[in-house]
C-alpha cells in the first residue's frame, strides 16, 4: 500500500523539528533533517497502527472483512 504525507519540518536552535499535518499528533525531532525525518515517519506508523486497531475493536464477527487499495490513476499525477 502506498500512502503519501506532508511533512513540515523547520529548525530549532541545533534541532529539528516536524510535525504531519494530515495526522494530529505525529512530530518529529532530531539533530539532522534525516533523523527528523525518520522520527516523523515512526510517529505517523504508530498513530496509524493504534489507530486501526482502535476501530477494529467493534466490529462484529460476522461482518465481512476486506482490504481496499486505493491506487492513483496516472491521470491524477
Amino acid at each position: 500500500m502506498h500512502n503519501e504525507f506532508t511533512a513540515i519540518i523547520e529548525r530549532d536552535d541545533e534541532w529539528f523539528i516536524s510535525y504531519c499535518p494530515e495526522i494530529p499528533g505525529a512530530n518529529g525531532q532530531g539533530r539532522t533533517i534525516e533523523e527528523c525525518r525518520k522520527s516523523l515517519v515512526s510517529a505517523i506508523e504508530l498513530i496509524l497502527e493504534d489507530r486501526r486497531e482502535d476501530a477494529l475493536r467493534g466490529v462484529p464477527q460476522e461482518a465481512i472483512r476486506e482490504t481496499v487499495v486505493l491506487q492513483r490513476s496516472a491521470a491524477r499525477c
